[in-house]
């Protein structure tokens, strides 16, 4: 008669057998395409074989599939204010050509700075390809100091990464490099230097890799994919290169390397379904990102793919420096929904970073005394800062600088600069991603002053 020892003995012995048996076959079935295969998500991969493989993508000596086309293999992604590169194919290999070069940059009206891009891009530039395709990318070097590129998140051989010194060479000033690689995950990653990178990232170098599924799941779907890349800049009052050695006060905080009011409005038609991918290669600050009248589901990590029973529903989301978020939702309120960083010392330009503080200052008479001596003078910031932007229509401001106050909206000015964008959401909308305007209100539904009926009726006193 067996004993409880020996039965205990011999079912440990058969579970030991079959997890190994399930292990073998989970190994054979796996492919390296197989979207999470090497992160858990493979279709068919139990928990324990998905963990126990490699944590980098698995086997490098993989075939490339064909590569993908947009319209065809993929919808491509749009890039407010930035730009999504070109590329050729050539004996089957997608081929990329990065210039990094110094570039007068615009980031809203009234304030420009040399920066140095990425194909002419100050922290906006988009590369687009497919999981499984080989990718070749040049870079040429036009700046007058060395650089490299690290393709950041991604799995690759070692020599590929980009890490100056340690991985390859620098690019020296003239040179052009070429990477290359089989893309072996597909999700939302970012591209920077990594020669300086301290100087290098704050002067700009930073963009978005979107690599999309080779197999896309209808849940994969959206009408409207937005990419982003969060950034921030320090630009003093008046100069014109920003400052790469600041490490607190950044003053232009920037979507796609736009302050508000330079930013360009996100479009969806009422009931798409939206994907925003947020990157963040901000020198120093992680920004959580509200949308106003929404909640959404951050889906994806720069890590991989979120399952749909660990997506989470949140109004605001946190991009800490390094990562990359995806949020999705479906555009079904109508209206203008700003969205922004919730650090609010986000949400001002220039001008408002260098203001001294001037709140409850009894500044009576201040002005009839001043004026004569410099008659456009106005004091301002008194009783806070939410009047700024009405110093440039009496005092010439600076030059190459732009008050905190984005810009004039619908009913008065939009006391908010910076990290600040908004989502327009239309019934109709003009052909492609126009700008529909501003959004005109269902009679009834605007917030107004209260009347003397209105508080009598609910017995207010006021």
């Amino acid at each position: 008669m067996t004993n409880r020892r020996e039965f205990l003995l011999s079912g440990a012995a058969l579970l030991g057998g079959a997890v190994a048996a399930l292990r073998a076959r989970s190994a054979r079935a796996a492919s390296p395409y197989d979207p999470g295969a090497h992160t858990g998500q493979g279709s068919g991969s139990s928990f324990e074989s998905a963990w126990a493989s490699s944590y980098s993508g698995g086997p490098l000596d993989v075939d490339p599939l064909p590569p993908g086309l947009p319209g065809k293999d993929y919808d491509p992604v749009i890039a407010p204010n930035g730009a999504v590169a070109p590329f050729r194919i050539v004996d089957g290999v997608k081929v990329f050509h990065l210039v990094v070069s110094e570039v007068l940059h615009e980031f809203a009206p009234g304030l420009r700075a040399t920066c140095w891009s990425y194909n002419g891009s100050v922290s906006s530039y988009t590369l687009e390809a497919v999981e499984g395709e080989r990718v070749r990318i040049y870079v040429t070097n036009r700046l007058p100091a060395p650089t490299s590129v690290h393709w950041h998140g991604f799995y690759l051989p070692n020599g590929m990464d980009g890490v100056a010194g340690l991985t390859q060479p620098s690019i020296r000033p003239g040179e052009t490099a070429r990477y290359e690689w089989t893309l072996r995950q597909h999700g939302s990653y970012m591209f920077h230097s990594h020669h300086d990178e301290m100087t290098q990232e704050a002067m700009g170098l930073t963009g978005m890799f979107i690599v999309h599924p080779r197999e896309r799941s209808p849940e994969q779907r959206v009408d409207r994919d937005f990419s982003i890349m969060l950034g921030e800049f320090a630009v003093e009052v008046g100069t014109s290169r920003p400052d790469p050695i600041e490490d607190r006060s950044f003053n232009v905080l920037t979507f796609n390397g736009k302050a508000f009011p330079g930013t360009a409005p996100l479009v969806a038609k009422t009931g798409e379904r939206v994907r925003i991918r947020f990157g963040n290669l901000s020198p120093m600050d992680h920004h959580p990102i509200h949308l106003h009248g929404y909640h959404f589901r951050v889906t994806a990590t720069d890590g991989a793919k979120i399952p749909l029973s660990a997506q989470w529903p949140e109004t605001s989301v946190l991009v800490a420096v390094g990562q990359t978020r995806d949020v999705e939702f479906v555009a079904d309120a109508p209206g203008d929904w700003i969205f922004h960083c919730h650090m609010t010392h986000h949400m001002m330009n220039q001008m408002g970073h260098a203001w001294p503080n001037m709140l409850g200052v009894d500044t009576q008479g201040l002005d009839a005394l001043i004026q004569p001596l410099l008659p456009a003078y106005m004091t301002m910031g008194e009783s806070g800062m939410g009047d700024m932007g009405k110093m440039a229509h009496h005092m010439p401001p600076p030059p190459n600088s732009i008050a905190m106050r984005g810009r004039e909206g619908p009913f008065e000015a939009i006391t908010m600069g910076g990290l600040v964008n908004i989502l327009k959401v239309r019934d109709e909308l003009p052909s492609g991603s126009a700008d529909p305007g501003w959004y005109a209100h269902p009679e009834g539904s605007v917030a107004r002053a209260a009347s003397a009926a209105d508080l009598r009726r609910d017995g207010i006193e006021v």
